[in-house]
């Protein structure tokens, strides 16, 4: 899913809409519908939409001269993000297809500052004081470098994810991140699985079910708790909105690992568990 591809024909022309029926579907896999992977992401992301554009969710996509989406931007009021603030707008999410299936690669075009400048407008109508996003130190998908090329300034930090933001207007408040909360480890002898999960992203889908399937197969020595972060009281408490972790540590950095790489790393927790718990027993 993380892979680049050489770029496709150049785009001649593109036109930023708000989110078509026709193109609900391709929006849910971010644009990948011709991917096999996001069949096992589940329904969360439907389940998502349908409850976040009743708050305040926008959908922008960008269609070539055929009418297919090779850009998307969600944007929503930032109580729908694991950040804080007052009266402004959250870029969730923007991505231009990158890979040489489906559409092709139509990254490197202006696209994306496209899309950004639409959602910039839009959230300025609808009254916001500014516009932040998140964004990543890798050179992936998501960088904070490219926001701040598009005017934004840095104002919080945690981790590799970086919080970035334009102000609107002069008396705006910058936002902040929810300060994370610790994950617990499980009981002696057994592996905890924690996975903090809104559905707004295919990708921590996958990830999320990933984990579970793993935790399901290998069985009782295997806890998996879940937690609904789309509720926001929740998503206060922890601090953390879609992410997974086995015995307090995250379970992946960077692109989705294989579910053969999911269930090796919890496997291999559990061994260690065992280990410890035997040694203690000898004693």
């Amino acid at each position: 899913m993380w892979k680049r591809w050489r770029r496709s024909a150049p785009i001649e022309q593109v036109e930023v809409v708000d989110l078509p029926e026709r193109h609900v579907g391709s929006y849910l896999v971010c644009l990948e519908d011709w991917s096999a992977e996001m069949d096992e992401a589940g329904d969360h992301k439907a389940r998502w939409y349908e409850k976040a554009r009743e708050q305040g969710l926008r959908v922008k996509v960008a269609l070539d001269e055929e009418d297919r989406a090779v850009g998307m931007i969600q944007y929503a009021p930032i109580e729908l993000s694991p950040a804080q603030g007052e009266g402004l707008s959250m870029v969730l999410c923007i991505w231009v297809h990158g890979y040489s299936q489906g559409v092709g690669n139509a990254q490197g075009q202006g696209i994306g500052a496209v899309l950004l400048n639409a959602a910039e407008d839009d959230a300025r109508e609808l009254g916001a004081t500014g516009l932040a996003a998140w964004g990543l130190h890798l050179p992936v998908w998501m960088k904070a470098s490219w926001f701040k090329k598009q005017g934004y300034r840095n104002v919080d930090r945690i981790g590799m994810r970086e919080l970035v933001w334009k102000p609107f207007t002069a008396d705006a408040e910058p936002p902040r991140w929810i300060e994370e909360q610790p994950v617990p480890a499980g009981e002696p002898g057994q592996v905890q699985v924690t996975a903090f999960q809104s559905g707004w992203c295919p990708s921590a889908n996958l990830v999320y079910e990933r984990a579970r399937r793993a935790a399901d197969e290998l069985g009782t020595p295997v806890n998996l708790t879940t937690i609904d972060t789309s509720d926001r009281d929740t998503l206060i408490s922890c601090g953390r909105a879609d992410s997974v972790f086995v015995n307090g540590k995250p379970l992946q950095r960077g692109a989705p690992p294989s579910y053969k790489k999911v269930r090796r790393r919890i496997e291999k927790q559990l061994h260690r568990e065992r280990r410890k718990t035997g040694s203690a027993g000898r004693r």
